[in-house]
């Protein structure tokens, strides 16, 4: 039996990206996946067309985290699909890198209601859901935290703020049975780095020459510690930060 049959999973920000392989790793696990998007119709589409067709569970369902209604509506269609949600992926994030007199109140607040304040919201509606055996939640995190990169002040804030919320809340819901872990990926090829123009640049090129294990990470190296953190191998494991950085610090 797969390490995850039976469960439900919703996976925030899955159209792409990290989000798209946790989802896929997640399912290939036998997990039914809530495929969550904000905009990209198409990629959350794509990814629940490749869940299926590999033999799997998945339905896409629109929502911007950072909205309580979105929320509350993400999960009535979770449970209206699937039935009760054992996992909760708070993937969805987004990023703009500027120097300090470039960051703006409306670039501060984009970030921090997408990356702290949908990670909480998602995380409140999830506890609500999650059955008496309890759940796992896992956030998504970045070196970033560790790396302070320059031009990343508002950025690493957010994700500092996810490493904090993890602890905090992996004391107040263990009780009821529910882990709370953050995975800390390093630098990962996505769509979105792609779009920003970095691949090749000297920026991505010094990122890859400090890490020890001399590549850039893909989507489907983070999602086997996802998978490992929502199933029962990590039944004793709550408050962690799992660095997935290939060893760069």
């Amino acid at each position: 039996m797969s390490k995850l049959t039976g469960k439900t999973a919703v996976v925030t920000g899955a159209s792409k990206g990290i989000g798209a392989g946790i989802a896929k790793g997640l399912a290939a696990e036998g997990a039914a996946v809530v495929v969550n998007y904000a905009s990209s119709r198409e990629g959350a589409d794509k990814v629940v067309a490749e869940i299926v067709a590999a033999g799997g569970k998945a339905v896409a369902v629109q929502g911007d985290v950072s909205k309580q209604a979105d929320i509350t509506r993400l999960f009535a269609e979770a449970k209206a699909a699937f039935g009760v949600v054992d996992i909760l992926v708070n993937n969805a994030g987004v990023y703009a890198f500027a120097p300090l007199e470039e960051v703006t109140e409306a670039e501060f607040h984009r970030e921090f209601n997408t990356n702290v304040l949908g990670l909480l919201l998602t995380t409140q509606e999830a506890a609500k859901q999650f059955g008496p055996a309890g759940g796992s939640v896992i956030n998504i995190s970045s070196n970033a935290t560790d790396l302070n990169l320059p031009a990343a002040s508002v950025y690493t804030a957010t994700k500092a703020a996810v490493n904090t919320i993890t602890r905090v809340l992996a004391k107040e819901l263990g009780p009821r049975k529910i882990r709370v872990n953050a995975i800390s990926p390093g630098g990962v090829e996505t769509e979105g780095v792609h779009a920003a123009g970095v691949m090749d640049s000297d920026f991505m090129n010094q990122l890859i020459g400090q890490t020890p294990l001399g590549r850039l990470g893909q989507p489907t190296d983070i999602a086997p510690v996802a998978v490992f953190l929502a199933s029962d191998d990590a039944g004793w494991v709550t408050g962690e930060i799992l660095a997935a950085a290939g060893g760069l610090r």
